[in-house]
């Protein structure tokens, strides 16, 4: 894969999970679970229906399927954020994440719709992190289609970084159009 490729996939380089795990790093993570969607907001603003309908590279999702993809897949996060607080190592269900961005309410719901969604679940998301115990952020969930237990921390880590990455495919093409 070229370099030019790769960029346009993943603008802010491909995930790399931590080999530590630190307060400082957990700080980071929340504060940008909970920037998120305040982010998105300046990102998307004063974008018509055919800018919404651009892909972000040429054979990538359009601005509308990823501001729904991010939604429903922080959904996903949260649920099994609470999962793993509350039972021990659960086996969470995957799901076809570009499946589901094809399914008609992609195309029918408006963005603001997911874009509101995601305020109020990064607050919640926000709240429960910041109220986590030392231990709570080395619960796993069992995640089979990788075949690995993951640990809270991990995965906050990985869904700040989900966001940012997917934040940036919509900046940057907002720079390249000059939108």
């Amino acid at each position: 894969m070229d370099d030019s490729h790769e960029q346009g996939v993943y603008p802010i380089g491909r995930y790399e999970t931590p080999e530590i795990y630190s307060h400082e790093l957990q700080t980071e993570w929340i504060a940008s679970i909970e920037a998120l969607p305040k982010w998105l907001d300046h990102c998307i603003e004063n974008l018509d229906k055919d800018q919404l309908d651009t892909p972000y590279r040429t054979g990538g999702w359009t601005v509308n399927q990823v501001i729904h993809h991010i939604a429903d897949s922080h959904m996903n996060a949260y649920i099994r954020l609470k999962l793993t607080l509350t039972e021990e190592s659960p086996v969470i269900k995957p799901y076809d994440e570009k499946l589901w961005a094809e399914l008609p309410d992609v195309n029918i719901v408006p963005v603001n719709v997911s874009i509101t969604l995601l305020h109020a679940l990064h607050h919640r998301w926000g709240q429960v992190l910041r109220n986590m115990d030392e231990n709570d952020w080395h619960r796993t969930y069992y995640h089979p289609e990788y075949e690995k237990y993951v640990q809270l921390w991990e995965m906050t880590d990985l869904y700040a970084w989900h966001g940012r990455h997917h934040m940036e495919q919509i900046r940057s093409l907002r720079n390249r159009m000059n939108w």
